[in-house]
């Protein structure tokens, strides 16, 4: 089965579900035999919700990211183990060229007719840590087939990207159990 007509989905917001929801479509696409791609960026390792999608056969998935967070705020590195802090307009350098030889796979996978459902996970966060141009989103969303639907995912959305797709879903968090001192549960948040 392929689509007659795909669309542009964007998930974003300061709320929890963005990849949840978009695994859920993920499975749903692949119930009625769509074949999925799936690209995790800023992610190096199978989350719970993930871990379920190998033992699909039309789903397919890549991880590309590093064993370690990236933040424009200094203040998140005494928070957090493991965080690399970063000048604004100077991302690692090996996680962008990391990223653009992601975004040059993806480009492939889209365009080869082979997946009727194409999930970019994080992307839109990758785009705000400028990780990726908004040139790659506008070449990603524009010259794909008409066919493949295409879901972005990730906080801080920018209105260009949000003007280019055809459903845009805003994950707002209005009560959390971090803000008690609840840490992620397994199972549940990862």
């Amino acid at each position: 089965m392929h689509l007659k007509s795909g669309l542009v989905q964007v998930y974003t917001g300061n709320g929890k579900g963005k990849t949840t929801a978009a695994i859920g479509l993920a499975v749903r696409a692949a119930g009625n035999n769509l074949n999925v791609y799936i690209m995790h960026f800023m992610k190096s390792r199978r989350y719970g919700e993930t871990k379920i999608l190998k033992g699909i056969k039309n789903i397919k998935e890549r991880y590309l990211g590093k064993p370690y967070f990236i933040s424009k705020d200094p203040s998140i590195a005494n928070k957090l183990k493991g965080v690399v802090v970063f000048e604004p307009g100077n991302p690692p350098r090996d996680y962008v060229e990391l990223v653009r030889k992601g975004i040059k796979e993806v480009k492939g996978i889209i365009k080869s007719g082979k997946y009727d459902v194409v999930i970019l996970d994080e992307i839109i966060t990758a785009l705000y840590f400028e990780l990726v141009s908004m040139e790659d989103m506008r070449s990603i969303l524009l010259e794909r087939p008409k066919n493949v639907e295409i879901v972005l995912t990730g906080r801080y959305a920018p209105k260009e990207l949000i003007d280019m797709a055809d459903l845009v879903t805003e994950m707002v968090e209005v009560k959390h159990p971090y803000q008690r001192g609840i840490e992620a549960r397994k199972g549940i948040e990862y």
